[in-house]
């Protein structure tokens, strides 16, 4: 099987982006990350990706501030490093119609909560477990799920809960679920690069499941 060139997205710290750099030298997932894209130029996944010699680069709206040249230039990296399958962990911008089009059940993302509850426009980071304190619920978790031209409404590829506590805060809360995520993103990768993946509608199989996922 050939290794799977992968593109990860950021705008922050880039901490999901770690967990799958830590997986990929542990060899538990068949794949590389070739290129590191962040919306940012400040952001410190760019110094982790730097720090395992992996290339990074920013396309964001300060440089980019035309949508339409953004999309081009973000698809122009792409084909030029032959990307396989994109990875957004933490990317706070919206991708285009084209991109999403062209990467059809190639593209994964990461949402700090059990979608479809606190999910869409305007639900990222502490915005999503603030609403989550504020709602009262009892559970909430991480969703690893394919990207659609929706928001957050992409068949659902793993999920992992956590349990609200009533002394949470957003700090306490934000790192349970973080951890979940770091736990549920790398293995859907690996799952991904093992052709393990089938989307049936709104559903994603997992083939031969009983394997587990290598981890």
């Amino acid at each position: 099987m050939e290794t799977l060139n992968i593109a990860v997205f950021i705008s922050g710290g880039g901490t999901n982006l770690q967990s799958l750099i830590d997986q990929m030298e542990e060899g538990r997932i068949q794949g590389r990350i070739t290129v590191v894209i962040s919306s940012k130029e400040d952001a410190y996944g760019l110094v982790r990706a730097k720090a395992h010699n992996i290339e990074g680069i920013t396309i964001g709206k300060n440089n980019y501030p035309n949508v339409e040249e953004r999309e081009n230039r973000i698809i122009e990296v792409l084909e030029e490093k032959e990307i396989d399958l994109i990875v957004l962990a933490g990317y706070l911008n919206i991708l285009g119609k084209k991109v999403v089009e062209r990467y059809n059940n190639r593209i994964i993302n990461v949402h700090p909560a059990l979608i479809p509850s606190f999910c869409g426009k305007g639900f990222h980071g502490e915005k999503v477990h603030q609403a989550v304190l504020d709602y009262g619920v009892k559970i909430t978790g991480a969703t690893v799920h394919f990207v659609d031209e929706g928001t957050d409404t992409g068949p659902i590829i793993l999920q992992g809960i956590v349990e609200v506590l009533e002394d949470d805060n957003l700090k306490t809360l934000g790192e349970k679920v973080l951890t979940v995520e770091h736990r549920l993103l790398p293995k859907a990768v690996s799952l991904f690069a093992q052709g393990r993946l089938k989307v049936e509608g709104r559903k994603v199989r997992i083939i031969d499941s009983q394997r587990g996922y290598s981890f």
